[in-house]
């Protein structure tokens, strides 16, 4: 195992859990948590767990310095479900404190040590764009929106950006929709298919930028030891499709119908600002990754969605 030092927030999410079984082998893994018992029981193994919380300072503050990397991956969900929480003006307030107090926290620390690491990662979204409702090509240069969620981004852009001003590269990591069949935003997609009523989402030319949490994966560590990664990558295959493609092929998959469209007016009953994900899109491609020679596992969506689901090719 290396003794390179690597924090990581976030480590109990999704992507986290992931991560962390990709990189304890090899690096020296410092977990932050709210819950470092919790953590240490969910992800054993790791080199220390540091409790944490989005701040501009805390304790927790210690552990970075001497550290290699930074992964930052903490933030309150975006998406919460039919039944979660809708986007109250609190919890839009969640949302963006948890993403810009916490990188504000983060980068703080970085700025304080006496040995700063060599790379900081910070999460971000293909929603730094704005909505789409059609297919307009979005690489790494492209403007932001001024919706509520590209705001969220280029603020939290903006702190996890400071750290280049203490000689430490910088990503910021813009993920597309992340394909995870027991959480996040697949499962919510594919119950309408099960039940035999799935089809577009109206107008159904919305591009959603998708990636397999195999290749998030991969390049966060790629973003990790290749040096010429720095600023904005996104995190998104090459093969994003509109809708009511994304659809057509879901239904392959699963053998289900996939032509009952549904409305945005249910959508805004249902969830809200929060259909705002769902009813719009980006065309985010992954130009840099490319360019710098990251080969993707899964570029397109149906071999992505059978390896997820367990299904032959």
């Amino acid at each position: 195992m290396s003794t390179k030092r690597i924090v990581i927030t976030g480590a109990t999410g999704l992507i986290g859990r992931k991560l962390v079984a990709e990189l304890q082998n090899e690096y020296a893994l410092v977990i932050f948590s709210r819950n470092p018992s919790r953590a240490r029981d969910t992800l054993p193994g790791a080199a220390d767990y540091v409790a944490w919380q989005p701040s501009e300072q805390g304790a927790w503050m210690s552990a970075i310095d001497g550290a290699w990397g930074v992964i930052h991956l903490a933030g309150a969900p975006i998406s919460t479900g039919l039944l979660g929480k809708r986007w109250t003006p609190e919890y839009k307030a969640e949302i963006r404190n948890s993403r810009v107090i916490g990188t504000r926290g983060i980068v703080n620390a970085i700025a304080a040590a006496s040995q700063r690491p060599n790379v900081f990662i910070c999460a971000s979204a293909v929603g730094y764009y704005g909505p789409y409702r059609d297919s307009t090509p979005l690489d790494e240069s492209a403007p932001p929106g001024r919706d509520f969620l590209a705001q969220v981004c280029v603020a939290w852009e903006a702190e996890a950006a400071r750290a280049e001003s203490f000689g430490v590269r910088t990503v910021q990591l813009r993920t597309g929709l992340l394909l995870d069949p027991e959480s996040g935003a697949l499962p919510q997609i594919m119950l309408p298919f099960k039940l035999m009523t799935g089809g577009p989402i109206l107008p159904g030319t919305q591009v959603y930028p998708w990636i397999h949490p195999a290749d998030e994966v991969g390049l966060i560590r790629f973003a990790l030891e290749d040096e010429r990664v720095r600023g904005p990558l996104n995190a998104v295959a090459p093969g994003a499709l509109p809708n009511r493609e994304f659809a057509a092929i879901l239904g392959k998959v699963l053998g289900s119908p996939s032509w009952l469209p549904v409305p945005e007016f249910s959508l805004r009953i249902a969830l809200g600002e929060m259909a705002d994900l769902v009813v719009y899109g980006q065309n985010a491609i992954p130009r840099k990754a490319l360019d710098l020679g990251y080969q993707f596992r899964f570029p397109t969506l149906e071999p992505a969605l059978r390896d997820l689901l367990k299904l032959p090719p």
